[in-house]
């Protein structure tokens, strides 16, 4: 018979995984010897780190990707990226170490008390098989589970001593896991869009999570429709250079009902109506225009406010209202920031960015004070060609960078981090140099947390206390871990510095000090 570690290797193969992202520890020792051949083990030297390179990995390559923490510790560790994960409905099946069965009734060390309690509620389903036998068993489900839309992480705690005992192994399921919504609730979504002289597509994460680029193009252009992106969007939905984009939402309920009052006929699709940031007050959305609702996740609908919801695959759905609508001209353009004057300011190093990036190239962004700027400056023209996290945490960008260049090691990623961001997970440089990730780091330097010095504003505040964070030195961190980089302060250098990076093979820094 099988031990429950070659059994385990087993499902994991069967799930299309070749990898394991981890940072070691001894209760997860027996479960990494004698790895199979072609399966790499990924370090990073930190939890952090590990869930962000995972959760990359995951979503650019789009299949499951497996994670292994150490006991309750790593799983702490973890914890924030694990949360991040969740919101941003990434399929992972995360592994944790637990101390041998024989020992848990005496309170051993690393011993994880409720080891399955601590990560919820942000994991979609938590085990500890009662069994070491039933180890492989949870495993498959825990695919099965993580890989079912709304997709999303889930977590498995394993005794140490149960990978060498012997078990049967498990079926392995061939699994379609695609629900299309109702032809006759998308007839009325459609109907809804003919009925309208202004209608408007409000596009969310689930649209590039099902695979529905083109057919948000297609949907658009046949219905004449603006696009907007739903706030905290995480992934690329639409072509930002479309002549039909219209912009970004933002997460207030007052600017929301202004910026959409000229439609009359509102499509969101892969997204609640709406996320919010703050308290507000009025209308949701403009309340002469008719509302509808497209997504494959039940919480989107179970909150809408009114019109009508229609639960199923978000790619399928507008595929078929492409061929339904009634076909009309594309209106107005609406206007484009200008072009920035030269200045190490974030809008002018954003279209310099733009302009000399590579082709295909994926950008994965933490930098919430650019957020704006780059909205202006830096538009995602291609599939596949944006990360970001949607859950507002920080330490998520630099690691998920480096999984994203595993993932598509033919594409260049530009991992786009503010300095406060960066410092959450810069020990991932170093993963960045052993995997020799084709990732070029782009620091925006202000000293600060300037994001919080924004939105304190929103409180009537005007001076925030522990917001400064002057005297870090990228390039030495950078370099200590490997990791070439360069430093700029003024407006000759940025071209040269970026092009430099864009061309590099492997990971390089360039440290840039904006105003």
């Amino acid at each position: 018979m099988p031990t429950v570690r070659d059994a385990a290797f087993a499902v994991f193969r069967h799930f299309g995984v070749d990898c394991l992202f981890g940072n070691p520890g001894s209760t997860e020792l027996p479960m990494l010897r004698a790895l199979p051949d072609g399966f790499d083990y990924v370090l990073g030297l930190n939890e952090a780190a590990v869930l962000g390179m995972a959760d990359g990995f995951a979503r650019a390559s789009g299949r499951p990707a497996l994670v292994n923490l150490h006991s309750a510790a790593g799983t702490g560790n973890a914890l924030g990226n694990l949360y991040t994960a969740y919101r941003n409905n990434t399929p992972l099946v995360v592994t944790a170490g637990q101390q041998a069965r024989s020992l848990l009734p005496m309170d051993p060390f690393l011993g994880a008390t409720r080891a399955t309690e601590f990560p919820q509620p942000y994991v979609k389903w938590a085990c500890e098989p009662a069994r070491a036998e039933d180890v492989p068993a949870a495993l498959v489900r825990a695919f099965h589970v993580a890989l079912t839309p709304p997709m999303g992480p889930v977590f498995v705690s394993v005794p140490v001593d149960d990978w060498d005992r012997e078990c049967a192994m498990p079926m392995l399921p061939d699994l379609s896991l695609k629900t299309l919504p109702d032809p006759a609730g998308l007839s009325r979504l459609a109907a809804m869009l003919d009925a309208a002289t202004r209608p408007a597509l409000v596009l969310g994460t689930g649209v590039a999570d099902c695979g529905g680029w083109q057919a948000a193009i297609d949907l658009a252009e046949a219905s004449g429709a603006q696009v907007w992106i739903a706030p905290f969007t995480a992934r690329e939905c639409f072509p930002e250079d479309h002549p039909q984009f219209a912009g970004f939402l933002p997460a207030f309920r007052e600017q929301i009902a202004a910026l959409l009052a000229p439609h009359d006929a509102l499509l969101v699709a892969g997204a609640p109506v709406f996320t919010y940031h703050a308290e507000g007050s009025g209308p949701h959305w403009p309340e002469h225009a008719a509302l509808g609702a497209l997504s494959v996740d039940p919480q989107h609908l179970s909150f809408l406010p009114g019109g009508l919801g229609v639960l199923g695959d978000v790619a399928a759905g507008l595929a078929a209202m492409a061929g339904q609508v009634r076909r009309r001209p594309a209106p107005t353009p609406p206007p484009r920031a200008a072009a920035p004057a030269p200045a190490m300011e974030a809008s002018y190093v954003l279209s310099r960015v733009a302009a000399l990036r590579p082709d295909n190239a994926v950008l994965v962004e933490e930098a919430p004070t650019a957020r704006t700027p780059m909205h202006d400056h830096l538009p995602i023209t291609c599939q596949g060609g944006f990360l970001t996290c949607a859950s507002g945490g920080l330490g998520y960008g630099l690691p998920a960078a480096v999984g994203a260049a595993r993932a598509v090691p033919q594409r260049k990623v530009l991992a786009l981090l503010g300095d406060g961001s960066a410092m959450y997970t810069v020990p991932a440089l170093w993963s960045a140099t052993e995997q020799g990730a084709n990732v070029s780091f782009l620091i925006l330097n202000n000293r600060r947390y300037a994001a919080l010095d924004h939105f304190a504003k929103v409180f009537g505040m005007n001076r925030l206390p522990g917001t400064e964070l002057g005297g870090i030195d990228f390039v030495g961190l950078a370099q200590s871990m490997g990791v070439t980089a360069r430093r700029v302060d003024a407006v000759a250098e940025l071209d040269a510095a970026l092009a430099w990076s864009f061309a590099a093979t492997g990971p390089t820094l360039v440290e840039l000090l904006i105003d």
